[in-house]
């Protein structure tokens, strides 16, 4: 059948792809809409297969908190062009809904608009971490999105037991800022704190520290260590003369997530 300009526009129009590509496909697919669409995707999927190897390592990171459900979706790009996309970062936006209101599961139906952004976009672009926490009936979740350049670079969800909406949203803004690992030092895997515990003796022993006073070098040096890394031992950004165990005030911090951009 004769291929118009109409079928041409149309077809661009759907997809997102150039004039020839749409042309080609229909040719292709003898004017066949929906053929042509899946030639688009079948393409699309092979250059995505030789771009996999380049370095996704921009992207929009998305929060959204659903009663008592919070999500964190990471969608990765190759450049901050695409990043600061509107459609890219409504994207991630929509997918962080999804998973908020009913799982991981639900980026299954996200998986037609991603074939079809990498057929129009012509980038490796991915979904990176996904996160998703609830909280019980006697704990409350908070978030918090650092953005720039109009997308999500860093976003944050935190639960807390026995404290308030505001103390659990300020806890979300430092956990941002001073991006902690643990909750507290049991959480730490014992074989982190031996290597280190092993490097701050040798370091010490280096610098001539006498013999008899390395153990409480050490200890001290380990206890700095443990404060970069553990939340409830972290001074507190907003007063740094208290810790955020202090500024909880006997609260619990049950759960929390942190995804960044290209982290």
């Amino acid at each position: 059948m004769a291929i118009t300009a109409k079928d041409v526009q149309a077809l661009r129009q759907s997809t997102g792809v150039g004039m020839m590509d749409a042309k080609r496909a229909l040719e292709a697919s003898e004017g066949d809409f929906e053929a042509a669409t899946q030639w688009l995707r079948v393409q699309g999927l092979a250059s995505a297969a030789k771009r996999a190897d380049r370095v996704a390592g921009e992207g929009a990171v998305a929060v959204v908190r659903d009663g008592s459900a919070a999500a964190i979706v990471e969608l990765r790009c190759e450049t901050d062009f695409v990043a600061k996309s509107d459609a890219f970062v409504a994207l991630a936006d929509e997918m962080a809904t999804q998973v908020a209101a009913h799982g991981e599961a639900a980026l299954d139906e996200f998986r037609d608009r991603l074939e079809q952004m990498l057929t129009s976009l012509k980038e490796n672009i991915s979904v990176g971490r996904v996160v998703r926490l609830t909280a019980g009936p006697d704990e409350l979740i908070e978030t918090y999105l650092h953005q720039q350049s109009g997308r999500g670079v860093n976003a944050v969800a935190v639960v807390v037991a026995g404290s308030t909406s505001e103390a659990v949203h300020e806890l979300a803004v430092h956990i941002a800022f001073a991006r902690p690992q643990y909750v507290t030092r049991d959480e730490v895997p014992a074989d982190l704190v031996a290597a280190e515990r092993a490097t701050v003796e040798e370091i010490s022993r280096h610098e001539g520290k006498p013999e008899a006073a390395l153990p409480k070098i050490v200890e001290g040096r380990l206890n700095a260590w443990f404060k970069d890394r553990v939340l409830l031992e972290q001074s507190y950004v907003r007063d740094e003369k208290m810790s955020v165990e202090q500024f909880l005030h006997g609260a619990s911090v049950r759960a929390f997530a942190q995804v960044v951009v290209g982290a």
